[in-house]
């Protein structure tokens, strides 16, 4: 009884996977890719913004005011 329920457990999948295949097969053909005669345009508007914060120490900034024609 085993072996018979293996065989028939055997062909149920053989015929479900035959049965995926040529609905595969079906949908393949349904399938068409053409380029557009047009070219694709994106349009991205992006803004940026950056903020610079910079803390010189004391040292530092009394340096580059005494010496301001370098900068």
């Amino acid at each position: 009884m085993n072996e018979t329920k293996n065989r028939a457990r055997r062909r149920a999948i053989i015929a479900r996977s035959l049965a995926v295949m040529i609905g595969a097969m079906a949908l393949a053909a349904c399938v068409q890719i053409e380029t557009p005669d047009k070219p694709i345009e994106i349009n991205l508007n992006i803004n940026i913004r950056q903020e610079v914060v910079y803390r010189l120490d004391g040292d530092a900034k009394k340096l580059i005011e005494q010496n301001s024609e370098i900068f």
